[in-house]
């Protein structure tokens, strides 16, 4: 099957993605209203960028009406190109899946997901953000830019870079090398649909010709 993208509908672009780009990690990103209102929502659309500077990004895309997701919007509130902006990327493991999963709910702005999920905010060391108490791994940020790549359209993708400003991980999942552990940190990816995976069957290869 051959497919020209012009010819599809968003949602069936959306399907060759979500399906065909797996597994993907999740960036359980906490965020903060003006009015200190605290926000914390998924987003499988989430990468690594750099180590130098340290930065990663994710994909807050727009919601159905063309309106920004609480998470940009709370990041366009601190500045109009989002710049500065602070925020937490937590990782997510399979303990906490369930939950994670239940805050995509979407909620009228200014009422939070740790609320509704029952995890627990703590606070960050470097940004006004707390981070999830639940997540043994959490990279708190500050927003290096904003891509706007179909601004008030429909489900329109929006890119957020930020550079990791601080690093917080229990004990648990990391040596003294920095290396993390894979079996401590348990995280679970996103496949397409509803379908999700976890990150217990693993296998190494040399790189190049070994």
């Amino acid at each position: 099957m051959e497919l020209d993208p012009t010819s599809l509908s968003q949602r069936d672009r959306y399907k060759l993605l979500i399906g065909g780009i797996v597994p993907r990690p999740i960036a359980f990103v906490s965020t903060v209203s003006p009015n200190g209102a605290v926000n914390l929502a998924p987003f499988s659309f989430f990468a690594g960028v750099s180590s130098e500077p340290m930065s990663l990004l994710f994909c807050p895309a727009n919601k159905a009406d063309g309106a920004e997701k609480d998470t940009l919007r709370n990041i366009l509130a601190h500045h109009p190109d989002g710049v500065g902006a602070p925020l937490v990327v937590n990782t997510v493991p399979h303990a906490i899946a369930a939950q994670m999963a239940l805050c995509a709910e979407e909620l009228p702005y200014g009422e939070s997901e740790f609320d509704l999920s029952r995890l627990t905010p703590t606070p960050s060391t470097r940004v006004p953000v707390p981070r999830v108490k639940e997540s043994p791994l959490a990279y708190e940020c500050e927003v290096m830019r904003v891509i706007r790549l179909a601004p008030g359209v429909a489900s329109g993708g929006n890119v957020v870079l930020a550079r990791v400003v601080w690093v917080h991980a229990e004990d648990r999942v990391i040596d003294a090398g920095l290396r993390l552990n894979p079996d401590g940190l348990d995280s679970v990816g996103r496949m397409g649909g509803l379908g999700y995976c976890t990150t217990r069957e693993r296998f190494e290869l040399p790189m190049g010709r070994g």
